[in-house]
Order: structure tokens, then sequence, then C-alpha cells
């Protein structure tokens, strides 16, 4: 039985839409740089050490104990600059229930003190390089997007990810332990 010339057009067509498929796919979900553990949801994140915006070391483990909301987000990121003030307002509102809400800034120390001199929260925020441990993607932020949020549970694991900003109903919905 031969086959005509229609048959291995749609051979070459279907060859190459599974190869745009995974191109596209590898694109949007590229693989970790070598030695970056990414952690998943139910598994405690590597070990990270972030540095306050003077300098300072901080652990993640600080905060051990506590549900724990990590926001990564940058000073030149206009979606995170808008969801601040409301991270900002609940954090006083949780903190009774033993909830702690964290800004990772993966952005330079200068350009995040310029910018919490003019608008202030109400929460601790830290610095982290993107790849490195503690950075978004060790959270299991391969699409390397911000804003970004990880819910840690008081025993230390990735309770819930976001990629994207909250509202109030959202936040509350996470937050309230």
């Amino acid at each position: 039985m031969s086959r005509g010339p229609t048959f291995w057009i749609v051979v070459l067509a279907i060859a190459a839409a599974s190869t745009g498929l995974y191109l596209e796919h590898r694109r949007l979900n590229p693989p970790p740089p070598q030695g970056v553990t990414v952690a998943d949801v139910g598994e405690l994140p590597p070990p990270a050490t972030f540095l306050s915006v003077d300098g300072k070391p901080r652990q993640l483990s600080d905060w051990r104990g506590k549900r724990l909301l990590i926001n990564f987000w940058a000073t030149w990121c206009a979606p995170c600059r808008r969801e601040m003030p409301l991270l900002s307002e609940n954090a006083g509102r949780y903190k009774a229930r033993n909830v702690a809400i964290l800004g990772v800034a993966e952005d330079t120390a200068g350009s995040v003190r310029a910018y919490l001199a003019a608008q202030p929260v109400d929460y601790p925020i830290v610095l982290a390089d993107s790849d490195a441990p503690g950075g978004s993607l060790s959270f299991g932020n391969i699409r390397r997007v911000l804003p970004y949020s990880v819910l840690i549970g008081e025993d230390g694991r990735i309770l819930r990810r976001k990629l994207g900003t909250f509202n109030q109903a959202e936040l509350d919905a996470w937050l309230a332990p």
C-alpha cells in the first residue's frame, strides 16, 4: 500500500505541532539552574538565608512555628506595589493569630530601601536572589513571575502557592488558621 503526499503532509504537520508544543512548554517551564532545589506543596523548602535591607542575615527558620505568608516582589513590579498596602494592613490583623507576613524582594538593596522610605509597610522585608536558595524559584516559582506568594505552615512545610496578587477574601482564606 503506497502512501500519498497527503499522508506525509499530515505526518509532518503533526510532528511540527508536537515539537512546537514541547518547545513552548520548555519556554514557560524552564528547568532550574544547576544546584537549585525547587520545593513543591507539602515539602519543606530548602534552608534559606535572606538579608535584611540593612544587610543583616535572617534565616527562614526565624519564622518556624508560625503560619508564614512569603510574598516575593520587586520595586519595578506594579502589581507587587499595589498589593503591599493590603499585605501591610493584614500583617497587623493576623499577628495575634500566630501568622506572619514576610516580603522577599528580588531587587537591589538600594531600590528597596528607597521604595520603603516612601512607602513603608508593617511587615519585615528581606532580600533574596531569585535563583538562590530562598529566592522564589526555590519555593516553586518556575515561571519566575512576580508577585508570587507561598504559605508555609507552622511545621515549615509549603501549604499553598499563588502567582499574582491577592484580594481581601483570598488573603483571609489563606491566613485564617
